[in-house]
């Protein structure tokens, strides 16, 4: 699995390509090696086009509601893709291209959809709302061989809590590097957020 080893998948949007490789570089002084670039603003193809060239560093692309968004981002180098919800075309077009898909789910029907898509690592989404780690052992007693990718209400508070579970992979978010700080260009703060992060869990 692509993100094998990652525990924060921050959550970044990006109104400047030009901000991308910096941003990168600065959540790897960090020591997070990987973002989720969504395609809610028109800079985001541009963004991961530019991150596909910067060394030991994963880019994904995030908001993927379409097939042809999966075209577009697989082309553009995004190694993995995230929707906010289950649409088994956009699930069939990312596993036809053999890039790895992380669907969002919310309820038991949609992760037994998902199993039968052949997939065990999902987003649950919105997290928070849905339960928190409460839903995520619910969920556990039924589907024991699927793992999650919270996101939705999951902060630099809670997310040791969320890691903490045998049957979370990583975390997903935007605290770490927000709109605002990267439209700022502070990335000396991102980078000390990003380090906070780490290191609030254990190895």
């Amino acid at each position: 699995m692509i993100l094998d080893g990652e525990r924060f998948v921050p959550v970044v949007v990006l109104d400047d390509p030009a901000r991308a490789v910096p941003l990168a570089e600065a959540l790897q002084r960090g020591g997070i090696r990987c973002a989720e670039i969504t395609l809610r603003t028109p800079a985001g193809i541009d963004a991961i086009a530019a991150l596909r060239e910067v060394p030991d560093f994963t880019v994904g692309a995030g908001t993927v509601l379409e097939p042809d968004d999966v075209d577009r981002v697989f082309d553009a180098g995004a190694r993995f893709v995230v929707s906010p919800g289950l649409a088994d075309d956009v699930v069939e077009r990312a596993q036809a291209l053999g890039v790895e898909v992380i669907p969002g789910v919310a309820t038991a029907t949609e992760v037994q959809r998902a199993i039968r898509l052949g997939l065990d690592r999902l987003k649950l989404f919105p997290a928070g709302p849905l339960g928190g780690t409460a839903a995520i052992r619910a969920l556990a007693g039924p589907f024991p061989g699927v793992r999650y990718l919270p996101s939705g209400g999951v902060t630099a508070a809670n997310a040791a809590e969320y890691l903490a579970s045998p049957h979370v992979f990583a975390v997903s978010g935007s605290w770490m590097a927000t709109r605002e700080l990267i439209a700022a260009g502070d990335f000396d703060a991102i980078a000390r957020i990003s380090r906070e992060a780490v290191g609030g869990v254990a190895p």
